[in-house]
C-alpha cells in the first residue's frame, strides 16, 4: 500500500467512532499492540525531543526503505507512535520526503491533542523527515 492508501484506510477507521473517547480508546488498543523497544533502544540518542512525554524513535535502513520502531511511556502517546509508524515504516527516503501526512489533520487529532501532544506528535514528524534526509544522501 501507498503511503496514501494507509493514511485512507486510517482515516476511515477513525470515522467509525462517534466521539473522542471512542477514538482515545482506540489509541490506546494501537498502541498496546506497538511491540516494545529493547532498553538498549531507550537511550538519549533516540529520544525525540520537544515531547512531553518519553518517545524514542529508532529508524534504520533495509533494501532501499526505512524501518521504524518506537516507543513511548505514555499510552495515547504510543498509539499515536503507532499510527505513525504504520504510515511511515518500510517508505524509501524520497516517499517520506514527498509525503503529506494529511491524516492527523483529517482525523481530527491536532484539534484533540493538548498543546504539548500536539507539539510532540510534530517533533516526531519533523525525526522521521530528518532521518528521511539523512538517510536520502546515503543512498543518493
Amino acid at each position: 500500500m501507498t503511503i496514501e492508501q494507509v493514511q485512507e484506510e486510517i482515516v476511515q477507521e477513525f470515522s467509525m467512532f462517534e466521539d473522542w473517547m471512542d477514538k482515545y480508546s482506540y489509541l490506546i488498543e494501537l498502541g498496546n499492540d506497538l511491540q516494545d523497544l529493547d532498553q538498549k533502544d531507550k537511550n538519549d540518542q533516540n529520544l525525540i525531543k520537544g515531547c512531553q512525554s518519553r518517545v524514542w524513535l529508532v529508524a534504520g535502513m533495509e533494501d532501499g526503505k526505512i524501518e521504524f520502531r518506537g516507543e513511548s511511556d505514555a499510552v495515547i502517546v504510543k498509539g499515536l507512535v503507532a499510527l505513525l509508524l504504520r504510515v511511515v515504516s518500510g517508505r524509501t527516503p524520497k516517499d517520506l520526503l514527498e509525503a503529506n501526512l494529511h491524516f492527523i489533520d483529517d482525523i481530527g487529532l491536532k484539534q484533540h491533542l493538548s498543546p504539548t501532544r500536539s507539539n510532540g506528535l510534530l517533533a516526531m514528524v519533523k525525526q522521521i523527515r530528518l532521518y528521511a534526509v539523512a538517510y536520502s544522501k546515503i543512498e543518493g
